[in-house]
């Protein structure tokens, strides 16, 4: 079964996210986005090109003028201005014009990545994003939030850019290493900690068929995220207020990324970012130990870390001072009031924060 998620904006559908277990439909979103007499560069790296890009290409070619693609390597240490350029140049060579398709077929680095081209070249050209990881598909395939990291500052550079589509083919995460799929749980479940206490207790009750890739469960998984950040999305577009929200466990997260040297996963990050945020929510006087008793057991099951190894405070300190979230010298800061209800919190100290990394950094 299929699903469709509308996007809006300003009360007005901007796109579709369509959840489906192939690519087949994929020609209905070339039909209606009117395609047919403009080039598409599908944009991938080359491990999800390996699996997909004919498939894609042989669907594309009966919807456009040209179907051209390019391949990035994989890894987030290429999601950065040097594969921008790149990109860049070949979209020139190829006479890609305004009026022209790009299309992210792949994870968070190809779909950031190529979103950011899309809203910079020729000061914007249409993209359609087609993710193929857990964490893109929940995460960042949504909201049009685009952007590349510079020296290893995680996204500092970047632009909003809202996709025509979003397409979400399931069967792809089948095809995924079990380090790469449990990552996207990372952000899976931030949404119940954040917003839906009822989603929450899903996952904790699901936890099996989730190990298992069950493609039902998985499917309503996903739907069930992607409405989640849809509905933050509307209401804050430009993450003016409450969108900041979504930021639960990244602060710190993106942190340990950086000293990791990106070692760790994105979404192995959030998760040891969200049991620290956790543990100054408690020492907020708003969760109980049991909370994070509980969260911690939660992610452990879903394979992903709660504590990290040996990292240096003020190296920590010196990091959060330069993260893009720091408004006049403090960060926005998202803590916890209860499980399924979050705060944005601009009071958080510096000695509290380092509370909070001490609670996971086993020594």
């Amino acid at each position: 079964m299929s699903k469709l998620i509308q996007v809006k904006e300003n009360g007005t559908p901007i796109y579709d996210i369509r959840i489906e277990h192939n690519y087949s439909a994929l020609k209905e979103v070339f039909s209606s986005l009117h395609t047919s007499n403009h080039r598409i560069c599908i944009v991938s790296d080359t491990t999800i090109s390996h699996f997909y890009m004919e498939e894609v290409v042989d669907i594309a070619k009966d919807y456009a003028s040209v179907v051209e693609t390019f391949t990035l390597k994989p890894g987030e240490e290429y999601k950065n201005l040097e594969s921008v350029y790149q990109l860049y140049e070949y979209l020139i060579a190829s006479k890609f014009d305004r009026k022209d398709f790009l299309i992210a077929l792949g994870g968070g680095v190809v779909g950031d990545l190529t979103g950011y081209v899309a809203a910079t070249y020729l000061r914007g050209i249409s993209f359609i994003q087609l993710p193929t990881t857990l964490l893109s598909m929940v995460d960042s395939s949504i909201g049009g939030k685009t952007g590349v990291d510079f020296q290893a500052y995680k996204n500092m550079i970047g632009a909003f850019k809202q996709p025509k589509a979003v397409y979400i083919n399931t069967a792809t995460l089948k095809t995924l290493d079990d380090r790469i799929y449990f990552s996207g749980f990372g952000e899976v479940t931030k949404y119940g900690y954040i917003q839906d206490t009822e989603f929450n207790t899903w996952i904790k009750e699901h936890i099996e068929g989730l190990c298992q890739r069950d493609l039902d469960i998985l499917e309503y998984m996903i739907y069930r995220s992607c409405d989640n950040k849809r509905i933050v999305v509307e209401e804050d577009p430009k993450e003016l207020g409450i969108r900041a929200t979504l930021n639960f466990g990244h602060t710190l997260g993106h942190a340990i990324e950086k000293m990791m040297h990106f070692k760790l996963l994105h979404g192995e990050c959030v998760s040891i970012g969200m049991v620290a945020a956790a543990y100054i929510s408690y020492k907020h006087g708003y969760l109980s130990m049991a909370d994070i008793e509980q969260m911690k057991d939660t992610l452990s099951r879903l394979h992903l870390p709660v504590s990290v190894q040996n990292l240096d405070e003020q190296e920590l300190i010196e990091i959060t001072k330069n993260d893009k979230k720091m408004e006049a010298g403090k960060i926005k800061f998202i803590l916890l009031e209860e499980i399924g209800k979050s705060i944005i919190d601009s009071t958080v100290t510096t000695e509290e924060m380092l509370e909070g990394f001490r609670y996971i950094v086993n020594k």
